[in-house]
């Protein structure tokens, strides 16, 4: 942070007007200065580097460069939180999901009527995730989409270069993963999807906390580099192996006790919608041991509660390491609970879901299930 440990801000808008509306509302907070302000992406990627500010507030829609082409140089250069600030419309759903895989740490919608009153309504939003995000120590991200036929290589990671084989199908209950990520999940998932799979012999179900506008954009983008497939979930629809679904933001997902998904439109529980306790919970009572939690990268205690009661159901649970998380929150507490019986990095997530299913399979052959 900058002199007297205040955020130092970078706003970034092509509007003069917004641009002073962003100033206004943040400066009232004495935590919060203005670092500087940028006319569109070029001025953005040029100020970042020269100002180092602590966050930058990204629009998204800009002439000469654009937001997303800002935040996909700063963040696979010299990188910085980038919290963005855009329209949330279903035009600007596609960019800003992609700048949120591209590493931008958040989303808060800005109003499209655009004046001073209706950005006030989102004024305690704004500056709480300014503060969150300066918190978050950001590294370098991959600005580049991988194609569906190579998957993504590391030299520490042969699981993603050779990924351990799916397990042959048994009688016993289908498997069933639930991922459960909040903030920088979806760089993370990017990361982590890839990894299963056409032939995968289980469900995966995904709870991100992301805005009922954008579910429906991650999912294709996430199917882009999929060879699972990947779809948003539909209500009622009976799950099946080999298919990821994506929970819809504006609905929580439950899983019925024989196997279909529900999806709710009720109220936040515990503040989130969508609520990742209720899936996990659900999962386990449907599949019991067959369930794999696995929690990502996420502010927060979502998802803790749901990753105890699989635990307790026999299931097994996996949390992201805190190196390689955006934010360490929900899966921090499920460590420090204890409740985590694997702790790896996005890399060797499906290399430890697939050798819990191998136990499983042999486990049931030799009848110790």
């Amino acid at each position: 942070m900058g002199d007297d440990n205040k955020i130092r801000v970078l706003i970034a808008d092509d509007s003069a007007f917004m641009r002073k509306v962003l100033r206004d509302l943040l400066e009232r907070d004495p935590q919060i200065e203005i670092a500087g302000e940028a006319r569109d992406g070029r001025d953005a990627v040029r100020l970042s580097e020269e100002l180092h500010p602590d966050v930058i507030c990204m629009d998204l829609l800009m002439p000469h460069m654009d937001g997303l082409e800002a935040t996909e140089i700063i963040m696979s250069s010299k990188p910085r939180p980038i919290l963005v600030v855009s329209s949330e419309t279903k035009e600007g759903a596609e960019p800003a999901v992609r700048a949120l895989e591209l590493g931008a740490i958040d989303f808060v919608g800005k109003p499209s009527a655009g004046v001073d009153l209706d950005m006030a309504k989102v004024s305690g939003e704004l500056v709480r995730k300014v503060k969150l995000a300066a918190k978050v120590h950001v590294v370098r991200t991959a600005a580049r989409k991988v194609p569906k036929e190579q998957p993504p290589a590391t030299a520490t990671s042969p699981a993603v270069e050779e990924p351990a084989p799916a397990p042959p199908p048994t009688s016993l209950k289908m498997p069933v993963v639930v991922i459960a990520a909040s903030t920088g999940g979806p760089q993370t998932l990017m990361q982590v999807m890839p990894q299963f799979p056409e032939t995968f012999s289980g469900a995966v179900l995904i709870v991100q906390h992301m805005p009922g506008e954008f579910t429906s954009v991650f999912s294709r983008q996430l199917a882009e580099v999929c060879t699972v497939r990947v779809k948003e979930a539909e209500p009622g629809e009976m799950m099946r192996p080999g298919i990821a679904y994506v929970c819809p933001g504006t609905h929580h997902m439950r899983v019925s006790i024989t196997g279909r998904l529900l999806l709710e439109d009720g109220p936040r529980v515990n503040g989130y919608k969508p609520n990742a306790d209720i899936t996990l919970e659900s999962a386990a009572g449907f599949a019991g041991q067959f369930v794999v939690a696995v929690i990502l990268t996420g502010m927060g205690g979502d998802a803790v509660n749901g990753a105890e009661t699989v635990k307790s159901k026999g299931g097994y649970v996996i949390a992201q390491d805190e190196a390689s998380s955006v934010v360490f929150g929900m899966n921090g507490e499920v460590i420090r609970r204890g409740v985590a019986d694997h702790i790896v990095s996005p890399d060797g997530v499906y290399a430890a879901i697939a050798k819990r299913l191998l136990y499983l399979v042999g486990a049931a052959r030799v009848g110790a299930l």
